[in-house]
Formats: structure tokens, sequence, C-alpha cells
């Protein structure tokens, strides 16, 4: 094992925040201000498009919203960077 792999190995265990970003919208001051209980906020992203998933505010993945009991989760459907969609068995095992 090379110096560099071994550092890693060092660190693999540091707590990362992972963020699910199901969209953005963009609005004036007053707009914010006169939100109340039951307003709607229309976001940016349709409802079949994959969400973003970063960790520490950097984009790691897009995945899809799932339900497990009373439980959100999400499942991994393409990696950043990657040049094809995850199959189900790769998003499974990580």
């Amino acid at each position: 094992m090379n110096a560099p792999a071994a550092g890693f190995g060092l660190i693999q265990d540091i707590n990362v925040r992972l963020t699910v970003e199901l969209g953005r919208a963009e609005m004036s001051l007053r707009d914010v201000l006169a939100l109340q209980e039951e307003s709607v906020v229309m976001l940016d992203r349709l409802t079949d498009q994959p969400l973003d998933v970063m960790v520490n505010g950097k984009l790691i993945a897009r995945g899809e919203v799932v339900a497990e009991g009373n439980r959100f989760g999400l499942r991994i459907l393409e990696l950043a960077g990657a040049s094809h969609p995850a199959s189900a068995s790769e998003a499974e095992a990580g």
C-alpha cells in the first residue's frame, strides 16, 4: 500500500453531511416575508427529474426519493462524473 492510500484509510470514518436538494426558487425578499402556513413555493425542478445528492455542498450523485415504512430514503441513479447511470445492484451495494 502506498503512502497516499494509507492516509486515505485514516480519514474514511470522518463524518460528512449528505444533503439532497429537491429544487430551488428565486424570490424577492417581499415574497419571502409574505410566506405563511400553507403557502406553496414552486421549485425549478420537474417531478420526473432526479434530485441532486451533495456531500458538504459538492455534487456527488443524482437520485430519486423512495419510501420505506414511514421514512424517506434515496436511491442513487447515477454518480457525478459517471458516463452511465449506476445499475440497481451497484446502487444497493453502495
